[in-house]
């Protein structure tokens, strides 16, 4: 068992908690303002920088899975109150001293929310559940992307059923293709055939993942970006907990007991990256022949013990289906074509499951008020309708 997390672990948790608009940390921006750790529960104060904060919901949330993420946290309480005027003064330095040293880290705009698929080894069907759960949040009305971060084991061009390649546009940014709806971006899209080997080591492809992060021109209305992670806890996996600080984890299992304990590991990896584990999908779980008999090809209750273990829902059981494989080697993801399939089912109700626990970002910020609000005082105006007698109400929102 890990050891329990102390305070210097939660305020590394809170790193990953990031403003969308300055595209800096909580604690970066002075916004905690207290950590107490003490039988289990985590207690953090947070200070938003003006009253009735239109985020303020999703900044607790996104404590919340942080904190809660950790070993030994069972609880964490979140106390919010509004910045004072020298702290948010503080706050818009950081932000100018940001603008001016041109922090950019990635391209990936920080209201994106982020979406790592992971497993402990291969062969669990991660890929293709990558591919139909971005296809379910498309459908569902949602702008995603997908990056095939599988930098070796590309196949989510097949899956797409795209044979388009990448192009760099006019700033020298490569250019994500369009596949049924969805922003694609994988190193299938640039070898000539897919069986043509990547030969490359840990360094390349770490170093693979941040050129697909950073010079990749994403849409920064994305609402997703999903990313089919390559299996194990290498290289790729230790970049992206330190590009990302913002990615979310789903662990991909199957019933069997070895493929459990096997996926354990990469969600201690994320854990330790403090990277939140968001829910466990458990894959090939059973086959039901046409005249309804049901086998247990791979045993039984590998993904609720797993989801058990970590404290996280079960999103869902997928059963064992052809039409997925099919779907994946003809490129028709089996949600969209075969929507009523049992296993296409299941896929997106662990879409819908995944929204309700990561919503989308608000797109109306916090700072974006107290920004405009710190120009006009700064040039002596004052906007229409600006309620300055605002900053001395408790924050209500």
């Amino acid at each position: 068992m890990p050891a329990p997390a102390t305070r210097h672990d939660v305020e590394a948790a809170l790193r990953g908690v990031v403003d969308p608009e300055l595209g800096a940390d909580v604690v970066e921006l002075g916004m905690v303002r207290g950590i107490e750790v003490s039988d289990g529960v985590a207690t953090i104060d947070i200070a938003l920088t003006i009253a009735a904060c239109p985020m303020r919901d999703q900044i607790e949330s996104d404590v919340k899975r942080k904190v809660t993420a950790l070993p030994g946290i069972d609880k964490t309480v979140v106390n919010v109150a509004a910045m004072t005027a020298e702290q948010r003064s503080q706050l818009m330095g950081v932000a100018r001293r940001r603008a001016r040293e041109g922090v950019a880290p990635t391209m990936v705009n920080p209201l994106t929310r982020v979406i790592a698929i992971g497993s402990g080894k291969g062969g669990v069907g991660k890929s293709s559940l990558s591919v139909n759960l971005t296809v379910a949040l498309r459908m569902a009305g949602f702008r995603v992307g997908l990056l095939d971060a599988d930098i070796w084991g590309f196949s989510v061009p097949r899956m797409l059923g795209t044979t388009a390649r990448l192009e760099a546009n006019a700033d020298r940014k490569i250019v994500p293709v369009e596949a049924k709806g969805i922003q694609v971006v994988s190193t299938g899209l640039l070898v000539e055939t897919e069986e043509t080997a990547l030969m490359w080591r840990g360094l390349m492809l770490s170093k693979a993942l941040e050129q697909f992060l950073r010079d990749v021109a994403w849409d920064p209305k994305l609402d997703y970006l999903i990313l089919d992670m390559p299996p194990g806890t290498g290289d790729v996996q230790m970049a992206l907990g330190r590009l990302l600080p913002q990615a979310e984890m789903v662990v991909v299992t199957t019933p069997q007991k070895a493929a459990q304990k096997v996926a354990a590991r990469v969600a201690d990896m994320a854990r330790r990256s403090y990277m939140p584990v968001v829910g466990v999908i458990e894959n090939m779980s059973g086959f039901t022949t046409e005249d309804g008999t049901h086998y247990d090809l791979f045993g039984t209750g590998g993904g609720e013990a797993l989801a058990n273990d970590l404290g996280v829902p079960l999103l869902a059981r997928v059963p064992l289906d052809p039409l997925v494989v099919a779907g994946g080697d003809e490129g028709a993801p089996v949600v969209l074509a075969h929507p009523r399939a049992p296993s296409a089912r299941a896929i997106v109700a662990a879409a819908k499951r995944l929204v309700e626990l990561v919503p989308p970002a608000d797109e109306e910020t916090c700072t974006a008020r107290i920004a405009v609000l710190m120009e006009q005082l700064g040039s002596g105006h004052q906007a229409p309708g600006t309620r300055l007698q605002n900053e001395s109400h408790p924050a209500s929102g």
